[in-house]
């Protein structure tokens, strides 16, 4: 099991027999998503730094302006072509062209070529999480994998997605011959008292919490399918019809997405990752948010219609579910910010971008996307910039993956249907 970041240890290559001081921490990049797009009039933002005014839909995030990249303008030349939920999110990552007619092919992710690699100095080059399960079936000639996957391996190969909590804390920390029931801290309680006579009181509390947080994990992991009625997808019976698995989904949509920003948080702070992915709903979803107050129904959660619907009315309650979303990415990053590591935080040292397939639901707008990124990225990041390309020549989303790449040292000569990154970014 991986460390946090400890200012008495050496870490990331230091020397200990030099003089100097800690090493820099890497870059992490997290990819989020949401689909359907967000409120036409309320998905804006202007000024700069603290004093960055937000439109509605981003008010969440407003404790982060300074460290906010608001992007404008910028599309995919392809997703354009299709003019349906699944030929704009296949490529949303990529800028690929999207194959239809029964055949599957798109392009490799970004995320995925960070992964293959700036991520194979980790144990888990990326880790690919999602809230909401994969839809095999078809809409118009287009397979809807295309929207229930951001992040390709290969053209013709979709990441697989960790749908379950359990197991994406699996692979992030059990090791493969240890019993399934066991807790991963039961196995490293000794090291751990051995390590706290080593290092300063300072990282002893820290230690401490890091441990702490982790049994949190597996707490809530353990108690997340037993409480309540099903809420997100709903399952064709009432009740289930076989024995309830011990490791099942969350059944809660709120603790099941922010159970796997707790995990992918921990993949991060133990640098046991670096390239995470995480899909909070699929484009064209059918989730349904109980848990979340409904404006136009008060006294009712916002269950009486699907997301995908729900996204073409642009009324009110569209405009509180598109909050919900944003207080997810606000909780990562307060999650972030909240974890120290040398003279900056965890969010200082990582780039979040968080996008979605089209701009409004209501007319499936791709002609620019909805893009932010929060984050200093090791510093290389300037925040509290609105920068709009509307208009402009060569405003391909993919330049802005070059620069993100180019924070972590990844240089393609090119990458979908660009050739050179962002100067602004």
């Amino acid at each position: 099991m991986a460390l946090p970041w400890l200012e008495s240890l050496n870490v990331w290559g230091d020397d200990p027999t030099r003089n100097e001081p800690a090493s820099a921490p890497p870059v992490r990049l997290c990819v989020t998503f949401s689909g359907n797009g967000f409120h036409s009039g309320e998905w804006w933002a202007k000024g700069e730094g603290r004093e960055m005014e937000l439109g509605r839909v981003l008010a969440p995030l407003a404790d982060f302006r300074d460290r906010m990249l608001f992007v404008r303008g910028l599309y995919h030349e392809e997703a354009r072509k299709g003019n349906i939920h699944s030929s704009q999110t296949g490529n949303i990552l990529s800028g690929a062209p999207i194959a239809s007619g029964g055949e599957i092919r798109s392009g490799l992710s970004f995320d995925q070529l960070l992964a293959q690699t700036y991520g194979r100095s980790t144990k888990v080059p990326s880790l690919v999480l999602a809230c909401e399960q994969s839809n095999p079936s078809v809409h118009k000639n287009y397979s809807m994998l295309y929207s229930s996957h951001i992040s390709w391996s290969s053209p013709t190969t979709p990441t697989p997605l960790e749908l379950y909590p359990a197991l994406a804390f699996d692979r992030l920390f059990k090791d493969e011959s240890s019993p399934e029931d066991k807790s991963v801290l039961d196995s490293i309680l000794a090291d751990a008292e051995d390590l706290r006579r080593e290092i300063s009181v300072g990282d002893q509390r820290k230690l401490d919490e890091y441990l702490d947080s982790v049994r949190d994990v597996e707490k809530r992991i353990e108690n997340a399918g037993k409480r309540g009625e099903l809420q997100g997808w709903r399952p064709t019976l009432e009740k289930p019809n076989i024995d309830r698995p011990t490791d099942g989904l969350p059944q809660d949509i709120a603790e099941h997405m922010r159970l796997m920003i707790d995990i992918l948080v921990l993949g991060f702070q133990t640098d046991t990752t670096r390239i995470t992915t995480l899909k909070l709903n699929n484009d064209h979803s059918a989730l349904r948010f109980p848990n979340v107050a409904s404006v136009q129904q008060p006294g009712h959660g916002i269950d009486y219609m699907i997301h995908h619907l729900l996204s073409h009315s642009d009324g009110e309650d569209w405009l509180t579910v598109n909050q919900f979303f944003m207080e997810q990415l606000a909780y990562l990053a307060r999650k972030l910010d909240s974890i120290q590591e040398g003279n900056g935080t965890l969010l200082d040292n990582t780039m979040l971008l968080h996008c979605s397939s089209m701009m409004a639901g209501a007319r499936h707008d791709n002609d620019q996307l909805p893009v932010i990124v929060l984050g200093g990225g090791g510093g290389r990041l300037r925040g509290g910039q609105v920068l709009d390309y509307s208009g402009k020549p060569d405003r391909q989303l993919c330049r802005l993956f070059m620069s993100l790449m180019d924070k972590m040292d990844v240089r393609p000569q090119t990458f979908g249907d660009a050739s050179d990154p962002l100067q602004e970014v």
